[in-house]
């Protein structure tokens, strides 16, 4: 469950996207691989992302890349491995949410007697930003049907901003970045989380860095590119 809840809450905070003949950000070829390093406020690595365009086809004026998405802990544990598919057509791009579960792991839920309805709203980002723009608002919800016990887990994207422009330094290079502002809003079995989350966007490479902060305002996490082969 704990895996369930981390594929969803890790995806929709990075909001990936991709450019070919629709959008200037994240490059849309086969081949085409970074990696983001996850750490705590203290600045200890708590993870490693690591992303990989595996197929890419080009029908009807729609392009469907399939990403491959592996997660491994501070330790070098492998926690899960996902492949799912992202489509865009003119400067939008789209997110299939039922294919972020793997095969695998849904399998396993079905052997367990147990029933799994993913739904929500695509995650978009236009081709051209500018300072002050406002972006639609996202979520996914996954309901889970237990033996004498139902799970519901929700996450909302609210209030997205592109804040300003600022240049970042990571590991993989220098980059311009567009810094986007967004409320994340989780619910597990009723229990909320409310986050406030920054993202910096560099075209031709998409997401260079994000932060997390508790309601307070106080950094919890940061995810930071630091490998990229395109």
């Amino acid at each position: 469950m704990r895996t369930l809840i981390l594929i969803y809450s890790f995806f929709l905070v990075t909001s990936i996207a991709f450019s070919q003949n629709c959008s200037k950000y994240y490059p849309m070829e086969e081949g085409t691989s970074f990696q983001y390093t996850m750490t705590n406020k203290k600045g200890k690595t708590e993870g490693i992302t690591d992303y990989s365009i595996t197929n890419v086809e080009n029908t009807g004026g729609v392009t469907t890349a399939t990403m491959n998405m592996k997660f491994t802990d501070e330790k070098g544990k492998e926690i899960f491995v996902s492949d799912y598919k992202i489509s865009c057509s003119e400067d939008i791009v789209k997110i299939d949410y039922n294919s972020l579960v793997p095969a695998q792991m849904m399998k396993q839920y079905t052997d367990m007697g147990m029933e799994m309805e993913i739904s929500g709203t695509d995650i978009e980002l236009p081709n051209n930003l500018s300072v002050g723009q406002g972006l639609d608002d996202a979520n996914v919800a996954i309901a889970i049907k237990m033996t004498g016990m139902n799970m519901n887990i929700k996450v909302d994207q609210l209030n997205r901003v592109v804040e300003k422009t600022e240049n970042v330094t990571t590991p993989a290079g220098n980059f311009k970045c567009y810094v986007i502002t967004q409320d994340n809003i989780s619910e597990t079995m009723g229990v909320k989380q409310i986050m406030q989350s920054k993202l910096w966007l560099a075209e031709e490479v998409g997401m260079v860095k994000q932060e997390t902060y508790n309601k307070k305002g106080d950094l919890t996490t940061q995810m930071l590119l630091t490998k990229l082969n395109n």
